[in-house]
C-alpha cells in the first residue's frame, strides 16, 4: 500500500510499504478517507520537530481523519463502548491514552502519562491508506458526514476543549488571536455560548472575512497598528473578559496578556515554533489573570458530532483546498506559505 513519509524537514516522498497484519483485541484496521493539515502538522513540516520532540527517523504525519472499519479485532468498542463492525465510517482521535495512569482515572485522559498519538514521532499517523488504530479513539459518524467532515471533528474538538477552559459566560466579551480554522471554530463556539462583543485578530484578510461570518463582531488585520492599542480603543481601555490565542505564539501571547481585562482569562491554544511563550509578568500579575493552556482535548468527538449534525457549525465551509495522496508535499508547501487564500487543506484518498 501506499505512505507519505517525511524523512526531514520539508521532505516528503511516497513510499510502497507492506500492509498491516489483522488488528488485535481492542483494535480495528480502518481504510482513510480523508485527512487534514494542522497547523502542528506544519511545524513537524518546516522543522522536522514539534516543540522538543524530534522527528528520529522517516514518519508518517496525519492526525485529522476519518475513514472506513474494514477489520475488527476481539472486544473492539468505540469510544462509547460500543461494538464497532466491519463497514462502519468512523472519525478517529488521534490521542491514544493509556485509560489506566492516575490521569486518566482522574478525568483527565488529555494528560495522559503514556499518551501516544498518532503522526506524532514515534508513531504514524493517517497519510497511508490503511493504518490499525485502537478501537475506543474511534466514533461512528452519520451518513450524511463526508470523510472530511469527519476528519474536521478533530479541530472542532479542541476549540470546544479551549472554550471550556474559558469559562464563557452570557454577554462576556472575547478576543481570538488567530484565524485558522481552530480559531474560527473558538469564535463560533463563544458565539453559541453567549459571548459578546467577540473581536477576532489575524493577518491576513481572507480569514478576518471568515472571522466575521462565523461570528465575529470586529475583524482587526494585526498589521494595520498596534492591535492590543485598537482593542483598547474599542473596549473603553479596559480589554476584554477571556483572551483565546490560537496563532503560533510569539508575540501573540504578550498580546493575550495585554488584551484580557482585569481578572480576566487566557487561553493559550497556538503551538510557538521555538517552543518558548514569553509576556510582562507584572501584566499578568497586577491583572491576576487566569492562564490556561489547552492540552488536546476530553472525550469532545460526541459533541462535536452532534453540533455538526444539527448544522450548527458546517465544517465543510472551512475547506479550501483538496489533494490526492500523491500531492502532499505541494499540499504542505502552499499551506505552510499560506498562499491563495488558504483556510483548510485535505487530503482525500
Amino acid at each position: 500500500m501506499k505512505a507519505v513519509k517525511l524523512y526531514g524537514a520539508r521532505d516528503f516522498r511516497v513510499d510502497e510499504v507492506p500492509d498491516p497484519p489483522a488488528p488485535g483485541p481492542g483494535e480495528v484496521l480502518i481504510r482513510v478517507g480523508s485527512v487534514g493539515v494542522c497547523g502542528s502538522d506544519l511545524h513537524t513540516y518546516e522543522d522536522g520537530r514539534i516543540g522538543d520532540t524530534l522527528v528520529q527517523a522517516p514518519l508518517v504525519l496525519g492526525h485529522e481523519f476519518a475513514g472506513t472499519v474494514v477489520a475488527v479485532g476481539p472486544d473492539a468498542y468505540d469510544g462509547c463502548h460500543a461494538p464497532l463492525r466491519t463497514g462502519q465510517r468512523v472519525a478517529v482521535d488521534p490521542a491514544v491514552p493509556c485509560l489506566r495512569c492516575d490521569k486518566c482515572e482522574h478525568g483527565h485522559p488529555n494528560l495522559c502519562r503514556n499518551l501516544k498519538f498518532m503522526g506524532l514521532w514515534p508513531d504514524d499517523g493517517a497519510l497511508q491508506e490503511h493504518l490499525i488504530c485502537p478501537a475506543h479513539c474511534c466514533f461512528p459518524i452519520p451518513d450524511a458526514f463526508s470523510f472530511e467532515v469527519g476528519a474536521l471533528l478533530e479541530p472542532l474538538g479542541v476549540a470546544i476543549h479551549a472554550v471550556d477552559l474559558g469559562k464563557i459566560k452570557l454577554a462576556r466579551s472575547v478576543a481570538v488571536l488567530g484565524c485558522g480554522p481552530i480559531g474560527l471554530l473558538i469564535i463560533k463556539l463563544a458565539r453559541l455560548s453567549g459571548a459578546g462583543p467577540i473581536y477576532a485578530f489575524d493577518q491576513f484578510d481572507w480569514r478576518l472575512d471568515e472571522a466575521l461570518y462565523w461570528g465575529a463582531d470586529e475583524a482587526i488585520n494585526i498589521k494595520n497598528g498596534d492591535p492590543v492599542a485598537t482593542l483598547r480603543e474599542q473596549t473603553s481601555q479596559r480589554g476584554v473578559d477571556i483572551v483565546f490565542e490560537a496563532a503560533w505564539g510569539g508575540s501573540a501571547v504578550a498580546q493575550a496578556m495585554e488584551m484580557a481585562d482585569l481578572g480576566g482569562r487566557v487561553v493559550l491554544v497556538g503551538i510557538p515554533g521555538d517552543d518558548k511563550a514569553g509576556f510582562k509578568h507584572s501584566t499578568a500579575r497586577r491583572k491576576g489573570l487566569s492562564i490556561m493552556m489547552c492540552r488536546r482535548m476530553k472525550h469532545t468527538y460526541p459533541r462535536a458530532i452532534a453540533l455538526t449534525t444539527t448544522h450548527t457549525i458546517d465544517l465543510a465551509r472551512l475547506i479550501t483546498h483538496r489533494f490526492p495522496l500523491d500531492g502532499v508535499s505541494e499540499a504542505y508547501a502552499l499551506n505552510a506559505a499560506y498562499r491563495d487564500g488558504v483556510i483548510k487543506v485535505m487530503i482525500n484518498l
